[in-house]
């Protein structure tokens, strides 16, 4: 599932290779995208913790709790991606200089900053319904969700917007975008009519049948 999601930025930086002014679409977008992975390691986290929690919640029989760990941590790492997104607005002209000292990459990475700032928020919530999703055992349907999104939505709308239309690294990234934005759209959707008794209720079952699968201890 996180392979299929990280694949997707790395095959778009290749796309960008194949534009008429390569060397500069394909240097902004590794500024842009090296500093979306920075804050994208946060989300991550949170990835992780929401996972374990919500688990935990569910298989503890306790649905209201799992309701809320789902509404807190999807909170906070949002509002950390937002504060990230406005730093990144705010030093856009500045802030490819941390990578190279080059004006027309500067320049191209600043074009491509408002681009850099929705994903930063866009992945502040994705990457945190994945969790839940872990967590509460939907990891096949998630992967089908990206394999949909990604790469018969984004890479393809991508390619359409940054060839056809001439729109270059910035049809390329509004590809991505828009795969991302419909998965996010679909994981907000499963996860706002998730109904949280239920899912206790498989829960439970999943842990009767690994309880009777255990075979007893051979005693000599």
């Amino acid at each position: 599932m996180l392979c299929l999601e990280t694949w997707y930025f790395q095959i778009l930086v290749l796309i960008a290779g194949l534009l008429e002014n390569a060397e500069v679409a394909l240097d902004s977008l590794s500024v842009c995208m090296t500093i979306n992975v920075w804050v994208f390691m946060i989300s991550v986290g949170f990835n992780a913790a929401a996972s374990v929690r919500v688990s935990n919640e569910l298989g503890a029989g306790h649905p209201k709790s799992a309701s809320f760990s789902v509404i807190v941590v999807i909170s906070c790492s949002f509002m950390i991606s937002v504060i990230a997104a406005i730093i990144v607005l705010i030093f856009r002209d500045s802030i490819s200089y941390i990578f190279t000292e080059g004006e027309v990459v500067a320049k191209a990475a600043s074009d491509l900053s408002p681009f850099l700032a929705v994903t930063i928020i866009l992945n502040g919530v994705q990457p945190v319904l994945s969790g839940v999703a872990v967590g509460c055992g939907w990891q096949a349907f998630v992967a089908y969700v990206n394999v949909g999104c990604y790469y018969l939505i984004g890479i393809p709308l991508g390619v359409l917007l940054g060839f056809k239309f001439d729109l270059g690294a910035k049809g390329i990234w509004s590809g991505m975008l828009g795969g991302t934005v419909l998965q996010t759209l679909i994981l907000l959707w499963v996860t706002w009519r998730t109904d949280w008794n239920k899912e206790v209720e498989v829960a439970k079952n999943r842990v009767s049948s690994w309880d009777d699968k255990r075979q007893p201890l051979q005693q000599n």
